[in-house]
């Protein structure tokens, strides 16, 4: 008999799926008794031919996870999730095409993101998060000894990449989006002003945090080049992940910035997915490096507040 544990994951597996059938029932209904709700979310697509496929697909499919038996239940769920992914990719392209239905994408992103974690819950007992650490996200020390010139470049060429994609790329893409679906929201000047100074308080911190990790930690901020000594150093001694702190400020900023929420909310996912996948495995390979003394330092200094005293 599997234990409490065991049963955990698949118990919230199925309260997700549940409220989401509830939800799904109750949108429906809101579809077909409020013009506002089916404007928004369907834009020009007949209700009545989409509720042919979406209510057995996604309410019912939902619903069934809840009340079948564990390996008929894993079945209906990966219908549900597979459904719900395919709806949000042909609504995405339907709202750029015809600027319709931006709530209705909104609402699907959110649906499917859900709908994968409580799949993956349900069949695998677990969020595999390992699955994010490939490539330069795979947790490797940097090559021992190697000149520091060579990790300063490196790093340098990481910063530009990085912050290239994740604070140029990627927000000009989602606000194109953003204002392609009808969903950009008025900003005050106010708000693009806090956004910049927000941008260069946190890239100060942020070269801060990496020239302290490169001059003294004989290696890079990558994951996949990592450093061979324990930096505590700099804004190391604030606060144990300076850099992702900085990060997603800037993440902020920019939203502020480029006046998109959805740009800031991407910054707030970005940070609740390093804070949930990716920092227990960061710590733990910190752990398994260096030791009693990344345990000492980590019970010294908090991984989100700074410090101020360095007592």
């Amino acid at each position: 008999m599997p234990g409490r544990e065991g049963r955990r994951p698949a118990a919230l597996a199925r309260g997700y799926f549940a409220l989401q059938a509830a939800g799904g029932a109750a949108w429906w209904v809101a579809v077909f008794t409020v013009p506002f709700v089916r404007e928004a979310t369907l834009g020009d697509l007949d209700p009545v031919i989409v509720a042919a496929l979406d209510i057995p697909l996604f309410v019912v499919a939902s619903a069934l996870v809840v009340v079948l038996s564990a390996r008929a239940a894993r079945g209906a769920a990966g219908v549900t999730t597979l459904w719900t992914l395919l709806v949000t990719i042909s609504l995405a392209l339907y709202a750029t095409v015809t600027t319709l239905a931006g709530w209705g994408v909104i609402i699907m992103i959110a649906a499917s993101a859900g709908s994968v974690g409580a799949l993956l819950l349900l069949t695998l007992g677990r969020i595999p998060t390992e699955w994010l650490l490939v490539g330069p996200f795979a947790f490797r020390r940097a090559p021992s000894r190697r000149s520091p010139v060579v990790h300063i470049v490196t790093t340098v060429g990481q910063i530009v990449v990085f912050w290239g994609l994740f604070l140029v790329v990627f927000p000009l893409i989602i606000t194109t989006l953003e204002q392609r679906w009808m969903l950009a929201l008025p900003a005050p000047g106010g708000v693009r002003v806090v956004g910049v100074v927000l941008v260069v308080a946190a890239s100060v911190v942020g070269l801060w945090s990496a020239a302290s990790l490169t001059t003294k930690g004989d290696g890079t901020p990558l994951p996949s080049a990592a450093t061979n000594r324990l930096v505590i150093a700099g804004p190391y001694l604030l606060v144990r992940n300076p850099m992702a702190v900085a990060g997603i400020a800037q993440g902020v900023g920019v939203g502020l910035m480029l006046g998109s929420w959805m740009v800031v909310v991407y910054a707030i996912a970005g940070s609740l997915v390093w804070n949930y996948a990716i920092r227990p495995h960061e710590e733990a390979d910190l752990i398994a490096t260096f030791g009693d003394d990344y345990l000492a330092y980590q019970r010294a200094v908090r991984c989100w507040v700074p410090r101020f005293t360095t007592r």
